[in-house]
Parts: C-alpha cells; structure tokens; sequence
C-alpha cells in the first residue's frame, strides 16, 4: 500500500517535535507543554508507525528508552540494563494486554496481576554492596546514566545501610511532596524567581543539581519498589518482593495490591482514580504486574519493555490534537463565539471534539489555525479549552482563520457586526437565536426524528454551550462533549448518544418533517413521501408538480419548491447527509392494511391512546390522516372536549367514531 506524503511528513514532525521535548525534559531540565501532552504524541507516533511498519526508522523516539546522559555528571554503565514500561490507555487495551500474557505463556496458565501506583517522579537505580549504598544512577538511556549518588544520600527516606548486610540493585521513584512543591513555589516568587510547573519536573531538575546542599533544602523523597539484582534468591512473587524491600529498610508505597485476574486489576486502577487527588504525591497511573516471577521470566523482554508489565495510565487532563475546522456558533444573545471543531480525541476519560476559542482576540493570541496541532485541556468538568498550538507542527498547508461577513446561523441576510467596546461580534438579526432554539426542538421532536432524551432544555444548554449551531451537529457530538455539561451524568449521557444513533435512519416524511419548511406540517411530509417517495424527486419538482398532490395548495407548493432552491438550505441538505440516511421506503404509509385508502380525523382527547400513537396506528394499517374535515374523510375520531371538527363532521354526514369504537377498529 503507497503511503500518502501527508503521513510521512506528519511522522517526520512527530518525531522531530518528541525528540525536542525530550531533550527540553531529560537533557536541559526544562519543560514546555505536559507529560501528557508528549504522551500524546508519541502514543500517536507509535499508532502510525503500527499502521505503516516500512516508516520504522531506528532513531524514532519509539525505538528508544530515554534520552542520553548530562555532561556535568560522571557517566556509569547500568550492571542491569533498565527498561521503561509500555503504556495503556483504555480497559480495552488492559484486555489485550491479558490475552497476550496468556497466549504467550501457552497452555491453561493463569497469571495474576500485582498492581502498583505509578508515581509521577524521576527513576534511580541504587546498588548496595554488603548492605552499605555504593551509587545512585539515572536511568538515563537505559544502558547508562549518570551518577547522583551524593543528591541522593540527602533524602532521607534512602537507607544509607540496610537491614541486611547483602548485594543488591534496586529501582525507584524520586519524588517531590505537593506540600514541599507549593513551599518551594512560594519561596521562588518571593525571590522573583521561575515557578516550578510541577514536582516532577522539581524532582527531575533538583536530583541533577551539582550542589547537595540544594538538594537536600528541597527535601525529596523516595519510594523503591523492584529488585534488579539480589545475590539471594528473589521471592517467587512480585508482592512478595515489594514486602520483602520493605523488610530491607527502604520506603516502600502501601498502596499496592494483588488481583487474581485482569478484571481486578481494572477495578484497582478504577478506584485510584477517585483517590489520586488526596494523596500527597503525583500519580498518573497503575503499573500491573505480573505476580508470578517464573512468568515474567517465561515472558521476558521486546527490545525496549518489559512483557510481563504495563503502565496503566490515568486518563489525561492535557493530549494533543488537530483543529479541523474554526465554526462561529450563535449564542443566546446573538453573540459569536468561534468554536474549534476537533479531531476526536480521549481526554480526562472522554472524547471530546469541540472546544470554545472564546472570541477573536483569543485566536490571535494563541495563532490557531485551521489545520494546526494544539494541546487540549480538561480538568474535572470544566468544558476543553485549547492551551497552545505546536507551531513546529505546522506543515505550510495550515489555515489561518479570518471572521466572515455574515453566519447563515444569524438568519435573514446572515450580516454580523462587531459589538462597539467589547471584542466580539454579534448577528445583525436580533431574534435568529429564539427561532433557532425552536427549529431544533422540532427536529429532534417525535414527529421528525423522535431523539428520546433531547427535550427543550438539552437543546438549550447545548446551545448555550456552543456544541451545536447546525442539525447536523447532533450527530457528530462525543460523550466528552456532554458530560462537561451541567447535570448531565453518564448514564443520561449514553442514553441519549444511543437514541442519536439510531436516529441516523429516518423515514422520508421525517426527514422533511425535521427542516421546518414553511407552512409544511406533519400531514404535508407524509403526503409528499408517498406522492413522490424521494427526496431527489421533491427536489425537482416543478410548482404544477407540487401543486398536484392531494392536500397541497399554491402556497405550500411555492414555499416547497423556494427552500429546495435556496443555497443555504442546499449547503445544510449536503452536511446532513454526511450524518443521516433516509430509510428506504415510506416508512408507515406504505403498508397495506384493512385500513387502506381510509382517511381519518383525530379531535379532542383520547383517554386510552395519544393522538401521536392512534396516527402511527392508522397509517401503520394503510390508512390516511387529514387536519380538516371534509366530505373526503371517511371516519372522525372523536375524543372528550371534540370541538369544532365533531360539529363539521355531523354536518357533513361524516361518520364519527368513539375511542372505544375507533380501538375495536384497529385491533
């Protein structure tokens, strides 16, 4: 298969913006977008090589451990190579990394799984020789890192003797408490000094620190948590290991725990996630081991990563995406707000697809372009908001974004104008947003494409939200989208995401029922599905054409025949097409039934059965509905409180029928 050039050069600035930040983090100590927003990058790097393996090059940052060694230390050869975990996002890749534990291990083993925080901090190797702290060394490259044993021996969680006079190498995590963290930013600003971003990039920064002194006033900690080398044999069971550390002397995190299958360790990982935040340390996941150390040796190595283990990552609060399209959504006032439609993207457990650039000034200061690769970030509820753009992503094809003169959202002539004082503009129409509110609560209504769920005040908050501003919006909204929203709990959120999904197939009296063209009402769209049974053939039909179906006048006919020749409703037709399809058929008007070629005429209130459903029955037994009474119509229905329909009928000879008769009928 020939690879786009589009690919390769989006491979090419992957790996040259991973490699820049790298080397910012792991070689001058400096940090300019988030972990997880280089997460993000490499985990789509990784996906596109999987995709297109000839690309493969063997200085992609996905062939490699970590960055090389700082001069300004003494370089030192690892006695045991050290290697970094692979990463997983989802439960679904947490199954796949079960079944491939099993199909590898072969037979009817089944492992079980020790589960471990992954604390967000910098890695060190400890060797003790006779019980006595020999070195300290980085992780570096994975084959060398650099010597920091004299920082290290400042942290007093560090035995600088054991418990036992042994030989052993051992690995951890150097981290930084969030109370030392704030204490330490405090005192930067009170200097005039750069605030830390995070404590680990404290952590990272201090432990390559020439001067102890300035390692040991920041006072690091440190928890160890696996043996690399032990003269002794090594316990049978990685829990057993973890205890046996602790035994040793060495600060070892409680908060581990073996899980029979990979369904527990899920749940674990679960749980953490509630429970991260009251911690006084950073975690951004679960490290999943397996337990049994004659699998882990049966599992082994690729060539970067360990089999046997996974670092189940907490879901990301920053990730990187692209901007495929800047829309100006109207608000309640009229005002515009420019809204990125993005590239769907998992962030803080969610997709998310839209995010607000808030106004024009925004999009200047950020230097958002259509086409750009952005950070994108989402705590707790907050809706998603872009941070930054990577401009070393830019490929030369990107947009720049330009306000134009009108919005067909904005109604009438669509003209927009800045508002005198404030940075943002506004529709010259006045009243387009009530009208739209009330379009979209008879699109999604049961008469057009009957969305359970998506009543008037979902409408408006996603409205107000700046989620939807065209129909075909509806059908392109993420669950991360909904559930930044007030009131809206997962649940609710699945229930309506489903009942969008099956609205994707609508009848053709639906689909026309759901544009709001004037003076077309529910009887309309159904008399024109089944005169014509098309939309193409509504679409080109002549006035005279039009004029002959029964029930449609001259007026109806010209407003049909004008909103299927103006451009903008053209341009709303083609996008939502790109979401629905019209079922073939005519939906409930084509069956044939003992009713057929009956026309009927509901009035007054029906104890038994809505006037919806008694119209679906009817039509669902070949027969017709009409709004008005006439000498053409067969039977009146006739409800409590009939009106004037039950008059017009008795005086027209036309045989009315009782709810209990028109049910007989029916059965």
């Amino acid at each position: 298969m020939k690879v786009s050039k589009d690919v390769e050069t989006r491979i090419k600035k992957l790996r040259e913006a991973i490699d820049y930040y790298r080397y910012l983090y792991h070689i001058e100590n400096r940090q300019e977008i988030s972990d997880e927003a280089l997460d993000s990058l490499k985990n789509e790097l990784y996906k596109l090589e999987q995709e297109y393996p000839e690309l493969i090059t063997p200085d992609s940052p996905t062939q490699r451990v970590e960055g090389k060694p700082l001069k300004e230390f003494k370089k030192v050869t690892h006695k045991v190579q050290q290697w970094s975990f692979n990463d997983a996002f989802t439960e679904e890749d947490m199954e796949d990394f079960d079944t491939r534990v099993k199909r590898f291990l072969g037979g009817n083993k089944k492992p079980t799984y020790t589960c471990e925080l992954k604390i967000d901090g910098l890695k060190i190797v400890l060797e003790y020789e006779k019980g006595l702290l020999k070195t300290a060394v980085t992780r570096g490259d994975g084959k060398v890192g650099e010597d920091v044993t004299l920082n290290v021996k400042t942290i007093e969680s560090v035995p600088l003797r054991l418990k036992k006079d042994i030989d052993i190498i051992v690995e951890g995590e150097i981290w930084m408490s969030k109370k030392n963290f704030e204490k330490l930013n405090k005192t930067q600003e009170k200097r005039g000094e750069k605030i830390f971003a995070n404590p680990r990039n404290v952590s990272a920064g201090t432990i390559r620190q020439l001067d102890p002194k300035i390692v040991a006033e920041r006072k690091l900690d440190c928890f160890i948590y696996d043996i690399a080398s032990l003269e002794d044999e090594v316990p049978s069971r990685q829990f057993d290991e973890l205890k046996l550390l602790g035994d040793l002397g060495f600060k070892v995190n409680k908060n581990f725990k073996h899980c029979k299958n990979i369904n527990e360790a899920i749940s674990f990982w679960k749980e953490w996630q509630g429970k991260k935040e009251i911690q006084d340390y950073w975690i951004d996941g679960v490290v999943i081991k397996v337990d049994e150390k004659k699998y882990q040796d049966s599992l082994g190595y690729t060539g970067k990563a360990p089999r046997f283990g996974i670092a189940f990552k907490f879901p990301a609060e920053q990730v990187t995406t692209v901007v495929e399209d800047i829309v100006l959504q109207v608000g309640r006032t009229g005002v515009l707000t420019p809204v990125a439609h993005l590239k769907p993207v998992s962030v803080a457990g969610s997709v998310v697809s839209r995010a607000t650039l808030h106004n024009e000034d925004e999009i200047k200061r950020l230097d958002v372009r259509i086409g750009d690769t952005v950070i994108l970030q989402k705590a707790g509820d907050v809706i998603p908001q872009v941070v930054s753009v990577l401009k070393e992503m830019r490929t030369g094809k990107e947009k720049i974004y330009h306000y134009p003169e009108y919005v067909e959202a904005c109604g009438g002539d669509g003209k927009i104008e800045k508002i005198i004082g404030q940075v943002a503009y506004r529709c010259v129409n006045k009243n387009s947003f009530e009208q739209q509110k009330r379009k979209f609560y008879h699109f999604v209504s049961k008469k057009a494409y009957d969305i359970d769920g998506m009543g008037p005040s979902i409408i408006d908050v996603l409205l107000e939200e700046n989620l939807i501003s065209s129909y075909d919006d509806i059908f392109s909204l993420k669950k991360g989208d909904l559930l930044a929203l007030p009131r809206f709990a997962e649940k609710s959120v699945n229930n309506l995401l489903s009942a969008i999904e099956k609205a994707r197939e609508v009848e053709l009296s639906r689909f026309l029922m759901g544009l709001s063209i004037d003076q077309v009402g529910e009887e309309t769209t159904i008399d024109l599905a089944k005169h014509f049974g098309s939309l193409e053939k509504i679409q080109n039909a002549s006035l005279e054409d039009l004029e002959s179906v029964y029930g449609i006048g001259d007026v109806v006919a010209k407003s049909i025949y004008d909103w299927f020749r103006d451009k903008k409703n053209l341009h709303l037709l083609e996008k939502l097409f790109k979401q629905v399809k019209i079922k073939t058929g005519l939906g409930p008007t084509q069956s044939k039934g003992k009713l057929e070629g009956k026309k009927f005429v509901l009035t007054g209130t029906m104890e038994n059965m809505g006037r919806d459903e008694a119209k679906t029955k009817i039509r669902a037994l070949g027969g017709d509905i009409s709004s008005s009474v006439s000498k053409a119509v067969d039977y009146v229905v006739a409800g409590e409180n009939p009106g004037s329909k039950y008059d017009k009928a008795v005086e027209l000879g036309v045989k009315v029928l009782s709810e209990e008769e028109f049910l007989r009928l029916i059965k």
